[in-house]
């Protein structure tokens, strides 16, 4: 009897429509998501694919830094634990097991945003102005 291994792969492509400039993508740092306070299908997305059984963290999405964790959550300018200080985003889609807490990402901190294609969306016209005691660096066209 001969035994032939059988090797497959796939490829996924990340939609990155809300870059509106490669300026900063060579500069990101790594943080980690408290991936409870983000919203499936809004912010990440479970496989449907039998070959493939982790779950994605969109690229793009808006994050703020939790303060009493120090872990990242979605940003959102009513929240009162951290979040309401945009941070950036997500520079790049993440895989995960479906039972993490906790997901590594690159965080693009520098760089030009599309407000109309960021997951969940983003107001052009609020947010803080200040990021880590300097300018925000991250700038959010319309």
């Amino acid at each position: 009897m001969t035994l032939q291994p059988i090797s497959s792969s796939r490829s996924y492509t990340a939609d990155r429509a809300w870059l509106g400039s490669l300026h900063g993508t060579d500069q990101t740092e790594i943080i980690t998501l408290d991936i409870s306070k983000f919203t499936r299908d809004t912010h990440w997305v479970a496989s449907t694919d039998r070959h493939q059984p982790y779950s994605r963290v969109l690229s793009g999405v808006p994050v703020g830094k939790i303060g009493a964790s120090g872990l990242y959550g979605p940003y959102d300018e009513a929240a009162v634990d951290g979040r309401q200080k945009r941070a950036g985003v997500t520079n790049a889609e993440a895989l995960f097991a479906p039972t993490a807490a906790r997901v590594p990402v690159p965080l693009l901190w520098h760089g030009v945003v599309k407000a109309s294609a960021v997951p969940g969306g983003i107001d052009p016209l609020h947010g803080d102005p200040v990021l880590h005691g300097r300018p925000d660096p991250v700038r959010v066209r319309g």
